[in-house]
């Protein structure tokens, strides 16, 4: 990427780039929120996981001091590890920070045993990210759950999307009132048609869906 920070970090192989499990904490990248005077919604960690187990607790700790210092900011941490969070959450931090939302990533059947351990987080907001969604997920509790992304995979390696996976997400948001926000087909359309992601576009069931959690939508 050109970034001296995720330099090394990788190598290619057989046309896929491929993480070579090094994990650095990038202590310089703690000061940033402070000098961003006007709010912002910070999306913690894009490119990694805040809570792989090669992560110290100490420099999740310094993360969480960050966020506790800017209030005027609202942080999203999304995780594959929920189980890892809800235990750091619920025993090394001292209080439930408005200002931060905490997810994890839900991509077909398999991983929503997530979802359990994301509702055992002391949070103002949960949400889950259902993207790349590449599979069907089935009946699902999303109570406590306060927000859902879905959206498909992009890129030339791209995995389909099929509009029936997405139904059945959304019908489970209306049965527990979790605002549901649809991000993108990505690669496939509902057509299942290969195109650009601009070209698929992003509507779902002829509109598009931005809906956000209430504790957002009302300032909580």
């Amino acid at each position: 990427m050109g970034v001296a920070k995720y330099a090394s970090l990788t190598r290619r192989s057989g046309g896929r780039t491929i993480w070579n499990g090094v994990v650095r904490e990038d202590e310089d990248a703690l000061a940033i929120p402070h000098r961003w005077r006007k709010s912002r919604k910070i999306f913690v960690n894009s490119m990694s996981d805040l809570f792989h187990e090669r992560v110290s607790d100490a420099f999740i700790l310094k993360v969480w001091q960050v966020m506790r210092e800017t209030p005027r900011h609202h942080y999203q941490i999304l995780t594959k590890r929920p189980e890892r969070m809800a235990v750091f959450v619920s025993t090394l931090v001292e209080d439930v920070l408005p200002n931060v939302w905490l997810g994890a990533s839900i991509e077909n059947a398999e991983a929503v045993n997530r979802i359990d351990h994301l509702r055992a987080v002391p949070a103002t907001i949960r949400f889950l990210s259902f993207e790349p969604l590449i599979g069907p997920v089935g009946d699902v509790d999303l109570s406590g759950i306060h927000w859902a992304i879905v959206g498909g995979e992009s890129g030339r390696s791209a995995r389909p999307i099929r509009e029936e996976w997405i139904d059945e997400i959304h019908a489970q948001c209306e049965e527990h009132e979790t605002a549901f926000f649809f991000k993108q087909w990505g690669t496939w359309g509902k057509d299942n048609k290969r195109r650009s992601k601009k070209a698929n576009g992003r509507e779902y069931r002829g509109k598009t869906w931005d809906e956000m959690p209430a504790a957002f939508s009302t300032g909580a």
